[in-house]
C-alpha cells in the first residue's frame, strides 16, 4: 500500500504542481479567450451575500491575484424559496441570457455554486465557502483561486457552453502527458472518480457501458448507461455500478475522500463536476422561462443527471428520501425535468487516478489542513502560510496551521489547530482541533480544544459592532426542533443546551431564537454577545464557552445578543476585509525587512 500511495501522490502532486505554476503565470495579466475562461460566475443565496462576493471578486482583481480580462459575475438567487444549486443554475442561464443575449451561445463558462450558508464550515459563512483561504500560496490561495487553477487546461479543450461546479471540493487528477480533459461532445459530460462502496452511498454514481478492453488507462471516455444519486450499496449492486478491483492497477489506490480503496475493494465509479453544451443549456433555460418561478428546490446533480442516459427511469422522481424538505411540487418538477432531459446523452470522463476531496464541515477542514499527509504532499500545504509565527510545535502525523495571521512569540497553538486572519498575543493558549478565525486577542486566554472561535464586523444602525461565534467544533448546528419544550436536546460544546442557558442566565422564550420559531437550532439562538471592540468581543465570547466548559455562571443577559443567522444580516464585509488587509500589509513589511537584513 505504501508504495502505491507513494507512486499516485507523487504524480497528481506532479500534475497539480503544473496547473498551479500555469495559473500563477496568468495572475494579474490579460488574458486570451483560448487561454481562460469567457466568464466565471459564482452564485449567492440573497442580496447581502451577492455584495460581499462582488467586494472580494472586486479587491482580488485591485490587487491582480486573478487573471485579468475575464467577466467575473456574481449571480443571485431570486427572491422567496430555496431553489437548490439545481434551480441556482437555472436562474444563472437566465442572468447569461439576459446579460449577453446569444452571444453567450460562443463563450465557455464557468459557474461555481457558493450561495449555502456554511453552517457545517462558519468560518466560511459569512464571505462565502468560494473565499475560505488554503495555507498555501503568496498572496494565500483562496478556493476560487484553486479552483480556476485545477480547471486551467479545460477552456482550450472544451466546446462553448458550461462548465458546473461546487465551492467546497477539490478534484486533482493526472492524464497522460499529451492527453487533455475534453469537453466536446454534445449533450452532458460528467467527470468519474474511482471511490469505495460507502463513499458512493454519498455522492453520484455512474452505471457505466461495458468496457471494451481490459486494461484500464488514466483517462477514458464512456458512455453512461444511467445515474445513480447518494444510492445504497444493495442499489448499486442492483444496477451493476460496481467494479471488481482487478480492472484498476495498483497505482490508483491512494488517499483522498474518493480514492481511499484497498488493494482487494470493490469500488464505484463517483461524480464530481459537469458540463453541458450550449444546446442542453438553452433547453433547460427555455424550460425556465416557462415555468416562471421555481417553488421548491432542484438538485442540479440528482435532478439533472438522473433523467440521463438509456437507463434512466422516472422511479427517482419520486424518492424523496435525500431531500431536506419535501414541497408539494417537488415531484411534479422533477417529472419534467425528466421529460425535458431524457434523451440528452450523458458521457463520462473517467479519471482512474484522480482524488475528489470536501472540505465543507469542520471535521474535513480540521483533517485536511492538519493531518492529511496526501493533500499536503499534492497541493503543497504549508503548516504557516504567509503568517507572523515564530513558534512551532512538532506532533507526528499532525500540525497547526497558520495563514495570514501574526502571533507572538509567546503564544501556542496545539497540533491540529487552524488559525487564520487572526492576532494573538504572548498569553494566548489554543487547545488542539480548534478553528480560529479572524480573532483578535490580546489578553492573557485559553482556548479549550475542539473549540470553535470566529469574529465578525457588524453595522448595527449605522455603527461598527462586533461579535464572535464560540462553539465546539462537533456541535451541529443544523440539528433543529420545532418547540421550545425541546430544545433540551440540542448540544452546545457537548452539553444540554437548557443546561448552558441556565449557566447564561438566559430565559426559554421566544426571543431566545431569530427566524423561523417552529425550526430551533444554534443557529438562530441568540446568544452571542454584541461588542464596541474586536478584542471585547472575542473576550467576552470565550467567557460564555468556557463557562460551559468549566460549569461555572457567566451572566449574558446585560448584553444585546444576536443569533449567527442575525450576525450574517449585520455583517459588515468592508470591514473584515479591512482587516484582513492589515495583517497582510503588517506581515508584508516584515518579510520585506527580514529580506532586507539578511540581503
Amino acid at each position: 500500500m505504501a508504495s502505491a500511495s507513494t507512486f499516485s501522490g507523487f504524480s497528481l502532486g506532479e500534475a497539480t504542481q503544473r496547473k498551479l505554476r500555469k495559473f500563477s503565470e496568468l495572475r494579474g495579466k490579460p488574458v486570451t479567450a483560448e487561454e481562460f475562461w469567457d466568464i466565471v460566475a459564482i452564485t449567492a443565496a440573497d442580496e447581502k451575500q451577492e455584495l460581499a462576493y462582488k467586494q472580494q471578486l472586486s479587491e482580488k482583481l485591485r490587487k491582480k491575484e486573478l487573471p485579468l480580462g475575464v467577466q467575473y459575475h456574481v449571480f443571485v438567487d431570486p427572491a422567496g424559496a430555496k431553489i437548490g444549486n439545481g434551480g441556482s443554475t437555472l436562474s444563472a442561464l437566465r442572468c447569461l441570457e439576459r446579460l449577453y443575449g446569444d452571444r453567450w451561445s460562443s463563450f465557455t463558462v464557468l459557474l461555481i455554486h457558493s450561495g449555502g450558508y456554511s453552517q457545517r464550515l462558519p468560518n466560511a459563512s459569512a464571505l462565502g465557502k468560494i473565499f475560505t483561504a488554503l495555507p498555501f500560496g503568496n498572496p494565500i490561495y483562496q478556493m476560487l483561486e484553486l479552483k480556476l487553477a485545477m480547471y486551467i487546461d479545460f477552456p482550450s479543450h472544451m466546446n462553448p457552453g458550461i462548465l458546473v461546479t461546487c465551492a467546497d471540493d477539490i478534484e486533482l487528477y493526472t492524464v497522460g502527458e499529451s492527453e487533455f480533459i475534453c469537453f466536446d461532445k454534445p449533450g452532458i459530460t460528467a467527470l468519474a472518480h474511482p471511490s469505495d462502496l460507502t463513499v458512493g452511498t454519498t455522492h453520484g454514481v455512474f452505471v457505466l457501458e461495458p468496457l471494451h478492453y481490459l486494461e484500464c488507462k488514466d483517462l477514458e471516455y464512456r458512455c453512461c448507461y444511467r445515474f445513480l444519486h447518494k444510492p445504497s450499496i444493495e442499489k448499486m449492486r442492483q444496477f451493476d455500478a460496481v467494479c471488481r478491483p482487478e480492472k484498476l492497477s495498483q497505482q490508483y489506490y491512494a488517499g483522498g475522500d474518493t480514492s481511499s480503496l484497498k488493494l482487494d475493494s470493490e469500488y464505484v465509479y463517483t461524480d464530481s463536476l459537469f458540463y453541458m453544451d450550449y444546446k442542453s443549456a438553452k433547453k433547460l433555460l427555455s424550460f425556465y422561462e416557462k415555468i416562471g418561478t421555481l417553488n421548491c428546490e432542484i438538485d442540479a446533480y440528482g435532478d439533472f443527471l438522473q433523467a440521463l442516459g438509456p437507463g434512466a427511469t422516472m422511479e427517482y422522481t419520486r424518492n424523496t428520501s435525500n431531500v431536506t424538505k419535501e414541497e408539494s411540487e417537488l415531484i411534479d418538477m422533477r417529472q419534467k425535468i425528466f421529460h425535458l432531459l431524457k434523451g440528452t446523452p450523458l458521457n463520462v470522463v473517467v479519471l482512474n487516478n484522480s482524488k475528489f476531496y470536501h472540505i465543507g464541515t469542520t471535521e474535513e477542514y480540521l483533517f485536511h489542513f492538519t493531518s492529511d499527509n496526501n493533500l499536503r504532499l499534492e497541493l503543497g500545504l504549508q503548516d504557516i502560510t504567509f503568517s507572523i509565527f515564530p513558534a512551532k510545535t512538532e506532533c507526528p502525523g499532525k500540525a497547526s496551521c497558520v495563514i495570514q495571521s501574526i502571533l507572538d512569540s509567546g503564544c501556542f497553538v496545539e497540533p491540529g489547530s487552524v488559525v487564520e486572519y487572526s492576532r494573538l498575543g504572548p498569553d494566548v493558549s489554543v487547545g488542539e482541533n480548534c478553528i480560529i478565525s479572524g480573532v483578535c486577542i490580546q489578553t492573557t486566554a485559553v482556548l479549550p480544544a475542539y473549540s470553535f472561535v470566529c469574529s465578525l464586523s457588524l453595522k448595527i444602525n449605522g455603527h461598527l459592532k462586533y461579535s464572535t461565534m464560540a462553539f465546539g467544533v462537533q456541535d451541529n448546528l443544523k440539528k433543529n426542533v420545532q418547540a421550545l419544550s425541546d430544545i433540551k436536546f440540542l448540544q452546545f460544546f457537548g452539553v444540554c443546551f437548557l443546561s448552558c442557558l441556565d449557566i447564561w442566565n438566559l430565559k426559554v422564550t421566544d426571543k431566545l431564537f431569530s427566524g423561523n420559531k417552529t425550526c430551533l437550532s444554534l443557529w438562530n439562538a441568540r446568544i452571542f454577545p454584541v461588542c464596541c471592540s474586536l478584542s471585547e468581543s472575542v473576550t467576552t465570547s470565550l467567557k460564555m464557552l468556557n463557562a460551559v466548559k468549566n460549569k461555572s455562571t457567566f451572566k449574558l443577559n446585560n448584553y444585546m445578543l444576536l443569533s449567527m443567522e442575525e450576525m450574517l444580516i449585520y455583517k459588515d464585509v468592508e470591514d473584515m476585509l479591512a482587516y484582513r488587509d492589515l495583517i497582510f500589509q503588517e506581515v508584508t513589511l516584515t518579510e520585506k525587512q527580514a529580506f532586507q537584513k539578511t540581503s
